[in-house]
């Protein structure tokens, strides 16, 4: 099960998601067909930029609670002081990919981030 979990600021736009993910996939050298599945918190989930960007990638949105997210904060790479003071986590998009890919989900590297969104992937055995 291969992850993109993503991470933003409240004005991102489907684009910006798009695009951050797409960055990442380079990044990390990752086929796009390859993905799974999209991950966030549950809060932004069902927003519509989210709805979109998953729409436009042709991939199931899943939202990821806070109890979740903070069971891997152990296990995330990057450490973002804006992500840890909202949210009591170190990175969004680091622990919502884990949290998405499964039983011995492991990261492909630290986040990729631009100006309004960032993703991280992670793989791991489907659940």
């Amino acid at each position: 099960m291969i992850a993109a979990g993503i991470g933003s600021r409240r004005d991102v736009s489907a684009e910006d998601i798009e695009h951050v993910v797409r960055l990442a996939l380079e990044t990390f050298q990752v086929r796009p067909e390859s993905v799974d599945v999209l991950a966030t918190e549950d809060g932004k989930a069902s927003t519509a930029a989210y709805v979109e960007a998953a729409r436009r990638l042709a991939l199931p949105l899943v939202g990821v609670t806070s109890a979740q997210l903070g069971a891997v904060a152990d296990r995330i790479v990057t450490r973002s002081t804006r992500a840890l003071a909202a949210k009591g986590v170190p990175s969004i998009a680091e622990a919502a990919a884990l949290c998405a890919a499964g039983t011995d989900a492991r990261l492909l590297g630290a986040r990729v981030a631009t100006a309004r969104a960032t993703c991280a992937i992670a793989i791991g055995e489907a659940s």
